[in-house]
């Protein structure tokens, strides 16, 4: 049965909401004590956090289960610990990837003392269940310096890209200089974050930093960064 096309545009402010004293995290889907049964995922993409942490803050050290999670830092730096010995330090151009398979145990803190840090984190689910944890970090800042879309992470073994446990998924990313179009992956499922700067999307209009648009069987729409200030960009293609 052929899929019917849809774009579903969905703006910043509509999004679920979470305020703490050292967390401002917006969730464009269900999450936490936040719940909607019609907003729980886009294909395989259950969680998408647009997350900032106060200096010297952050989440404590909390289980994962079966679950490709990929972060992806907008400014500032976020440092990672788990039960398997990983440790690192994510920065703008640098993805980070940590399967939580059979379980895993990590924190993420923002090590500045002055600095906020601002990042996604985005979950997808595994193609296998109960696989051995997992991490892998990779700079790919060269790549996007080369403009057009660059594959972040990956279950289809891209070049520069980290892997994931999802063969049916593949972020791609973008820092899109002023002006620059490209074409949106043309795929069953596609979800388009505007993760800075300004968007022109086929189809939709414009796109504001925050906003996100759900593709189901759109085709190869254009996308084109705004003339004064270009656009970075997340794009989540998935079965």
């Amino acid at each position: 049965m052929k899929t019917a096309s849809q774009i579903d545009l969905r703006r910043s402010a509509e999004r679920f909401h979470t305020k703490l004293g050292w967390l401002d995290s917006w969730h464009s889907f269900s999450f936490g004590e936040h719940y909607d049964p019609e907003n729980t995922h886009h294909g395989l993409l259950l969680v998408s956090n647009d997350d900032i942490v106060l200096p010297k803050k952050g989440f404590a050290t909390h289980p994962h289960l079966d679950m490709e999670i990929v972060t992806w830092v907008l400014d500032g730096e976020l440092e990672h610990r788990d039960s398997e010995g990983h440790h690192g330090i994510i920065y703008p151009g640098l993805a980070q990837r940590m399967s939580a398979g059979t379980g895993i145990w990590h924190s993420e803190m923002n090590p500045s003392a002055e600095r906020d840090v601002h990042f996604i984190q985005m979950w997808v689910t595994p193609d296998t269940e109960g696989i051995k944890p997992g991490y892998q970090q990779l700079d790919i800042s060269k790549e996007l310096d080369k403009g057009g879309l660059v594959a972040i992470a990956s279950g289809r073994g891209h070049d520069a890209a980290i892997a994931i446990k999802q063969k049916g998924a593949v972020l791609w990313g973008g820092r899109l200089k002023p002006g620059e179009t490209v074409l949106v992956p043309d795929a069953r499922h596609v979800h388009l974050f505007a993760a800075k700067g300004g968007l022109e999307l086929e189809g939709a209009g414009r796109l504001s930093a925050g906003d996100a648009v759900r593709l189901t069987a759109a085709g190869a729409l254009k996308l084109t960064a705004e003339a004064e200030t270009g656009a970075e960009v997340l794009i989540w293609e998935t079965i």
